[in-house]
């Protein structure tokens, strides 16, 4: 295995000697004429061929499952991943593992993860109601849970027809605290996720406080009437909406739609087959919510989960400030 970790070292652009002579300072007998001389009888090449499976069999395994009934491996949320995920997964669970040698494994499976289609244009600026600032500027970060939410909704088709799905995210840990799925795109989609979202805060004991929190989304019709607009009042929140023919005025929200059509309604992980009616899309967005939520990692905060980057964030207040 020494050999072997040489020879991903060598691949990585090392020279042989200096990981050598690295190796020999912490009690590690390692000579490079050694090593050349195994990689010449092919000791090397054997002993990475099966580290290598061995690392493969450890991806299907997080990647695939077997389902008795069809005979056939079904794809699960890790499948997901590329391969820098995918290394961050192998790596909290204890291996240790390179982004190198996770992506010759997964080549070898010839699994690549998934990648996000292009996105739908779904905003319908509207004719008349109040339009908000721009209060974010494109700066889609926050130093504490509750400061910002970011909302947008999309469309699925269903055979029952189109079924719309709106999203309410707190911009600090980008985790979805709220979500509605509607047969109809009036300003009720966009309401009740709102609601949703105060209420769901309120029951963790998180309550937003009235004149912090900055509700940012485009400049669609639901977002600028009156209705809206004045519940936002109501609730001491400041509205805020995206600047006109900018395409990166929610980007954020974006991305996660984006996110959501490409991990959910595209695959079957969370749902079987065709999506019939809006409940078959709700069984399935709450499923991905579920996961995104308390199992995903994400890159932008630090290969952790939304659920735990939050929760570090309270663990670390203070007991007082915790209960002022």
């Amino acid at each position: 295995m020494i050999y072997a970790f040489i020879e991903d070292q060598r691949a990585a652009g090392r020279s042989v000697e200096s990981v050598c002579e690295v190796l020999t300072s912490v009690g590690i007998q390692a000579a490079a004429r050694s090593y050349r001389r195994a990689r010449a009888a092919g000791a090397v090449l054997a002993g990475q061929v099966l580290a290598l499976a061995y690392l493969a069999n450890a991806i299907h395994a997080l990647a695939f499952r077997y389902e008795s009934a069809t005979g056939a491996f079904r794809l699960t949320p890790a499948g997901l991943y590329g391969r820098r995920k995918m290394t961050a997964l192998l790596r909290r669970q204890g291996h240790d593992v390179s982004r190198e040698r996770v992506h010759r494994a997964m080549r070898l499976l010839r699994h690549n993860g998934i990648r996000r289609g292009r996105m739908v244009r779904t905003t319908i600026p509207a004719k008349d109601g109040n339009r908000a600032g721009d209060l974010l500027n494109r700066d889609f970060t926050a130093a504490a849970p509750n400061l910002v939410w970011v909302t947008d909704f999309t469309y699925v088709r269903t055979w029952a027809g189109f079924v719309y799905v709106a999203f309410i995210v707190d911009v600090y840990a980008q985790r979805i605290i709220a979500w509605h799925a509607a047969t109809s795109k009036v300003t009720d989609l966009v309401m009740t996720p709102l609601t949703m979202a105060l209420w769901e805060r309120d029951r963790q004991g998180r309550a937003v406080e009235p004149g912090e929190l900055i509700h940012h989304s485009d400049a669609g019709s639901q977002y600028t009437s009156i209705r809206l607009t004045e519940h936002l009042a109501l609730e001491d929140i400041a509205p805020s909406i995206g600047t006109v023919a900018d395409a990166y005025d929610n980007c954020l929200m974006e991305s996660i739609i984006g996110l959501y059509k490409t991990e959910c309604i595209d695959t079957t992980i969370f749902h079987d087959g065709p999506y019939k009616t809006v409940l078959d899309v709700e069984l399935a967005t709450a499923a991905w919510v579920g996961w995104y939520n308390e199992e995903r990692l994400h890159s932008s905060i630090d290969y952790t989960t939304p659920a735990e980057y939050e929760t570090a964030y309270y663990a670390a207040l203070s007991p007082e400030k915790q209960f002022i």
